[in-house]
C-alpha cells in the first residue's frame, strides 16, 4: 500500500523496515522528525543522545556488537560528530551503519549553508542522496545493505526540501534481521597507530570496489530526452531536489543523468552520458562538488559559472538560465510588513534580556531560540558562532579585555549546554576567568520543536529518568557560586545578575521557567489595557512581545496569545496594562 510521507517519516518507515534495532540522534532542524518518527515503531529502540558525537558513538558501538544501527543530525551536527566518523570508515562495521546528515541550503534554520557531501569524501564513505520520500525509504534500506556488503558506515545525505516535502512511498517490511555474531578483532576495532595502517590499506581497497558498484547501481541512471534546446541536446548531471526541479522546469526536452550515489561518484557513467549530449550542466545546490569531479574528468559543463553559489535552486532559475524563459510572477500593489522571527508571547528568554539590557552588559551568544535576541527591539546578543561557542568564547573574551568582564556574560540554553557547554565551564573554572555563565532553562529543547534533553528527567518516549542537576553539576566542575532566578520577575533577576557581576569570581546564573508554549503549563488570565490609562507612550513596546500591539494611538493586548506572564507590567508607568480582560 502506498501513503503519503513526508521525507523524513519515509527515512523512520525504512529504518523499522529495515530491521534497524537502535537510533541515537541529536535534534537538529532539518533532521529532528526522523527520530521523532523512528520512536513510534516497537521494534526500534529511539534516544536523545547529549550531542551528535555521542550519539554516532553510540550507533557504533551498537553496529561492532552485531546490530543494524543509525544516527542522524544535520549537517553543523556532523561536524561535532566527525571525529568517530572518519576513524569508524577504517574500523568498518559489523552490523550495517547508517548516518544520515540534513543539509540545509537557504539557511532556513541554520548559521551556514555548509554542504555535507564533502565529508563523503574526506572519510572515503559511500554517500546516497534522495530526491524525494519513495527515494528516503529505499535508499534507506539500500544504505543498510551496501554497509554490510562494503564494511563501512553509510552516509544518506538529505537536504530541507528532501525531508520536509511528501511523497507517495510503498513500504515492505523485511522482518526481523538477527542480531550478527561478534567475535573479538583488535586489529580491526582498535585503531592505534599500528592497526590503523593497515585499515587504512582496506579502506582504499574498499573504495575500488564500491567505485565499480556506482557504474551498475540501480540508484544511478540515465533518462534520454526527445527533444532539444536550442537546437542542442542538453544533458542535466543532478542528484536530490534539484533532479526534481530540473525534470519539472525542462521536462523531455533534456537528458538527464540521475546519481543516487554521490559518492563515489560512477566515472565512466558519467563520461559516456557526456558523449550523448552536446551541451553539459551540472545543477546542485551549494558548493559545486559534482562539477569540480566532472571538470577533473575532462568534462566541459556549466555549472557554478551560470548558477549560484548562494541558497536555493528552483524550477523557475533552471528556466530562467537554461531555456532564457522569465516565469510569470503574480504581484500586489498593497504593501506586506516584514514579520521577521521573534520570540513567543511569554516565552522566559524576553525577561532575562530585559534584565540585561537594563544593566547593558556583552553577551556572548549561543544556538537556540534564545538566538532571536539578536533581532529589534532586544538587541542584546553580540556574537553567536555554534553550539557551547559562547561559554568558551566569553572565557576568551575575559582573558584578553579582563577589565571588561564585569560587563559580560554568556548565554546558552539548558539542552546546549549538556551538548556542549559543560566544556566550556570546565575551562572557566580551570583556567580561572571572572566569567557569568547565564543557563536559560526552558525545560525543553524549544528551537528543534519541543525534545526531551538530560536536564528534563523524561526520555524521547516520555518515560521517566534521572535528570542532570545543573547546581550539582557546576559545583562539580569547580564552581562554586550558583544562583537560580526567575526571569517573569525583570527586577530580580536584574538585581541578582548585577550583584554577581560584582563578584571576582565564574558564577553559572540559571534563569529558570519553563518554556510558555510546553502543554502541561498551566498560564496565567491574559492582561488587558485600560486605553484611559494608556497614554500612547509605546513604552510597552520595548519587551518585543508579539501579544502587544498599537490600535488607534493606544497599546492592545491580544488575549489569544497573552500567557499572563506580566513581563510588559513594569514597562508601563501609568499603571495602564491590568490582570483579567
Amino acid at each position: 500500500m502506498k501513503r503519503l510521507l513526508l521525507g523524513n517519516a519515509a527515512v523512520a518507515e525504512a529504518i523499522a523496515d529495515a530491521g534497524c534495532r537502535i537510533v541515537s540522534s541529536y535534534p537538529g532542524t532539518p533532521s529532528t522528525e526522523i527520530t521523532e518518527f523512528a520512536v513510534k515503531h516497537d521494534s526500534v529502540y529511539c534516544e536523545w543522545a547529549p550531542n551528535e558525537k555521542v550519539a554516532l558513538e553510540t550507533a557504533v558501538g551498537a553496529s561492532i556488537a552485531g546490530a543494524r544501527a543509525f544516527c542522524a543530525q544535520k549537517h553543523v551536527g556532523l561536524n561535532v560528530a566527525a571525529d568517530p566518523m572518519f576513524t569508524v570508515s577504517y574500523t568498518g562495521v559489523n552490523g550495517g551503519l547508517v548516518i544520515a546528515v540534513a543539509d540545509d541550503p537557504g539557511m532556513h534554520s541554520s548559521q551556514n549553508e555548509q554542504d555535507s557531501r564533502h565529508y563523503a569524501k574526506g572519510a572515503k564513505i559511500l554517500m546516497l542522496e534522495p530526491s524525494d520520500s519513495s527515494e528516503c525509504y529505499e535508499f534507506t534500506k539500500l544504505a543498510f545493505r551496501l554497509s554490510e556488503k562494503f564494511d563501512t558506515p553509510v552516509l544518506l545525505r538529505l537536504t530541507t526540501r528532501v525531508s520536509h516535502s511528501s511523497s507517495l512511498v510503498e513500504t515492505k517490511n523485511e522482518g526481523e534481521v538477527a542480531l550478527l555474531d561478534y567475535e573479538k578483532n583488535p586489529g580491526k576495532y582498535v585503531m592505534m597507530p599500528a592497526m590503523a595502517k593497515s585499515r587504512h590499506v582496506i579502506v582504499e581497497e574498499r573504495f575500488k570496489a564500491e567505485r565499480e558498484y556506482t557504474e551498475t547501481a540501480e540508484i544511478n541512471r540515465i533518462e534520454k530526452g526527445s527533444g532539444e534546446i536550442n537546437g542542442k541536446k542538453i544533458g542535466v548531471i543532478a542528484a536530490g531536489v534539484t533532479y526534481q526541479y530540473a525534470k519539472e522546469a525542462l521536462g523531455e526536452r533534456a537528458s538527464y543523468l540521475k546519481l543516487g550515489c554521490v559518492y563515489p561518484l560512477p566515472e565512466k557513467l558519467i563520461k559516456d552520458f557526456a558523449e550523448t549530449v552536446d551541451e553539459l550542466y551540472v545543477l546542485e545546490q551549494l558548493d559545486p562538488y559534482l562539477e569540480e569531479h566532472c571538470k577533473e574528468l575532462g568534462l566541459k559543463v556549466h555549472g557554478k559559472d551560470e548558477f549560484t553559489l548562494l541558497g536555493e535552486y528552483s524550477q523557475a532559475l533552471i528556466r530562467k538560465v537554461i531555456l532564457g524563459e522569465e516565469a510569470p510572477m503574480l504581484s500586489t500593489d498593497v504593501e506586506i510588513p516584514g514579520r521577521p522571527p521573534v520570540l513567543c508571547a511569554g516565552c522566559p528568554h524576553r525577561g532575562l534580556y530585559a534584565a540585561l539590557k537594563q544593566l547593558d552588559v556583552f553577551v556572548s551568544g549561543d544556538i537556540g531560540c534564545y538566538t532571536l535576541g539578536a533581532l529589534p527591539p532586544i538587541q542584546m546578543i553580540d556574537t553567536c558562532v555554534c553550539m557551547g561557542a559562547s561559554v568558551s568564547s566569553l572565557h576568551g573574551r575575559n582573558k584578553v579585555r579582563p577589565e571588561e568582564a564585569k560587563k559580560s556574560v554568556a548565554v546558552i540554553g539548558d539542552s546546549t549546554f549538556i551538548h556542549s557547554g559543560i566544556t566550556g565551564l570546565i575551562n572557566i573554572a580551570y583556567n580561572q576567568t571572572n566569567s557569568k555563565v547565564i543557563v536559560l532553562d526552558n525545560s525543553i529543547t524549544g528551537m528543534t520543536g519541543h525534545q526531551q534533553n538530560p536536564t528534563t528527567g523524561k526520555r524521547i518516549n516520555g518515560d521517566p529518568t534521572t535528570a542532570v542537576d545543573l547546581t550539582a553539576l557546576a559545583h562539580a566542575v569547580g564552581i562554586e557560586r550558583v544562583i537560580v532566578v526567575d526571569p517573569y520577575n525583570i527586577p530580580e533577576t536584574k538585581k541578582a545578575i548585577e550583584e554577581e557581576l560584582e563578584v571576582d569570581a565564574p558564577s553559572l546564573i540559571i534563569s529558570r521557567r519553563p518554556c510558555a508554549l510546553l502543554k502541561e503549563i498551566k498560564h496565567n488570565p491574559p492582561f488587558s489595557v485600560d486605553t484611559e490609562r494608556c497614554t500612547g507612550c509605546k513604552a510597552c513596546l520595548k519587551i518585543g512581545c508579539p501579544a502587544i500591539s498599537i490600535k488607534d494611538g493606544k497599546s492592545a493586548i491580544d488575549f489569544t496569545q497573552c500567557v499572563g506572564c506580566g513581563m510588559c507590567k513594569p514597562y508601563c508607568k501609568f499603571d495602564a496594562i491590568k490582570e483579567g480582560k
